[in-house]
């Protein structure tokens, strides 16, 4: 989403890098350049002037205290980093549970914004964290709303309390309650209620969202908006705010293509924290929303700290632990092992995000979006159609064996040689590390003897000429 945000950020910075020694006159152009870029970027005019007012003040102050010699670009770097961090809500906060259980989350928001899928992905993701979530389908307006909570509920593994059809029929306020009592009487330590939303702001949509909020007391409102629908989604998210009132903001559709300036908008004019963020269509895409980290991706920093999260949780520990004594063992790595990381790799969601989320992401633009995510898929295939022995043993994969694995993973014989080639290659590496000869490092490079001088070969001795004045000038 902030692609375009990003890359005119970095135009800045490169600029000011350029410099050397910083003037004011440098600052006022880096600010301006800031200034065009969030415009563009559909950030509120209030925020943008507010915020370049911060870090244009706050660069001259800065100004005087760097020596010269110093990297001045990048104080000024760290003046915008925090104000950006500043102006996406500070630091992430978490939901306040509720002291006796269970904790009531009520979800608000537009009809279109992915709320009831939020629902299931919010209920998942405390579900995955030892918590007892249930889902409550008091949206009885919309369309086959229920039978869609019950659809995503089942795939999250969450159970959902819906004693209505809905499609205009029952009570969403007596549904709610109800819900709470069956949570209580079941057990569950965290109740998500999910409500129904209209096209636009309406009095029929406040009066029945607030009905509800009067009726089950909520320990957290939450405010779902689609982040792609730019300045609407501010004004709509202070009509709730002046309406029902909320405590924090669920971002949705972070992976579109929008300008994101609903995202650095909504936080500063709502003085509300965004607390979590839906990033794709699965229920894993989907977590709670840290400031900095985004600050950092914006500015081409990448976030590291979300990618070693998730390979965290993607990355069974015990295969971990067994992969890395199998390693210390001196053992094989096997296609065995390499089909189980791709498991692993596979959970973490696409390569393009994971890539994304490496620093200098912003330069590898083109190369992350013409990645082919089917390549993980393809390579899966031919390994899944080898035998025990052959993912074993890779000498034992002749011409005919070939031909089977490229038929059954319905690739060519090359595209399993190739895969061959490269896992042997990589076996090879492997070995060379574990046996302390490092990477394969040019000769000459630091830690290595220099390489070895060329001799020449030795000449082989010319005949000389037999007419005696020839054989005066050979002899000099």
């Amino acid at each position: 989403m902030f692609d375009t945000l990003s890359s005119k950020f970095a135009g800045a910075f490169s600029a000011l890098r350029s410099r050397g020694k910083i003037s004011e006159k440098d600052i006022d152009a880096t600010t301006a350049d800031i200034r065009l870029a969030l415009l563009e970027a559909d950030v509120a005019l209030d925020v943008v002037e507010s915020f370049t007012a911060r870090i244009h003040q706050k660069s001259l102050e800065v100004l005087p205290t760097l020596q010269s010699g110093t990297n001045q670009a990048q104080a000024i770097f760290d003046v915008v980093n925090q104000e950006l961090t500043q102006i996406l809500g500070g630091g992430a906060r978490r939901v306040r549970f509720a002291k006796n259980p269970p904790t009531v989350i009520m979800l608000a928001g537009l009809q279109g914004a992915g709320k009831t899928t939020l629902a299931a992905k919010l209920a998942k993701f405390y579900k995955d964290q030892g918590d007892t979530p249930i889902l409550v389908a008091s949206d009885l307006q919309r369309p086959n709303a229920v039978n869609q909570l019950q659809v995503v509920g089942e795939a999250a593994g969450v159970p959902v309390f819906a004693p209505e059809p809905g499609n205009g029929v029952g009570n969403p306020v007596k549904v709610a309650q109800d819900g709470i009592a069956f949570a209580k009487s079941k057990l569950h330590n965290i109740v998500i209620v999910d409500t129904a939303g209209r096209l636009g702001v309406d009095e029929e949509l406040m009066k029945e969202a607030i009905a509800i909020r009067d009726a089950v007391n909520p320990d957290e409102i939450l405010f779902v908006v689609d982040s792609m629908i730019g300045q609407d989604a501010v004004r709509t998210a202070k009509s709730f705010q002046d309406g029902v009132g909320f405590d924090g903001v669920v971002l949705t559709k972070l992976d579109g293509d929008a300008r994101g300036g609903a995202a650095l908008s909504i936080a500063a004019l709502t003085g509300r924290p965004i607390m979590f963020a839906s990033t794709g269509e699965k229920l894993v895409d989907f977590d709670i929303f840290y400031p900095e980290r985004m600050a950092s991706r914006i500015l081409g920093m990448g976030d590291v700290a979300t990618l070693a999260e998730q390979a965290k949780k993607a990355f069974d520990g015990e295969s971990s632990k067994k992969l890395e004594e199998k390693f210390i063992a001196g053992e094989d790595f096997t296609l065995d092992d390499f089909l189980e990381q791709l498991e692993a790799m596979s959970k973490m969601g696409s390569m393009g995000k994971l890539l994304g989320m490496l620093p200098g992401a912003g330069q590898m633009k083109k190369q992350i979006e013409n990645f082919d995510e089917s390549e993980i898929t393809r390579t899966k295939a031919i390994v899944q159609s080898m035998t025990p022995l052959e993912r074993r043993d890779l000498k034992v994969l002749n011409g005919s064996r070939r031909a089977r694995i490229a038929l059954g993973a319905g690739r060519k014989v090359s595209d399993v040689n190739a895969l061959v080639d490269k896992f042997s290659a990589a076996q090879k590496m492997m070995k060379q590390m574990r046996n302390g000869g490092g990477m394969a490092l040019p000769p000459g490079m630091p830690g290595l003897p220099p390489a070895p001088k060329k001799v020449a070969p030795p000449q082989k001795k010319k005949s000389k000429s037999g007419n005696p004045a020839k054989r005066a000038l050979e002899n000099g």
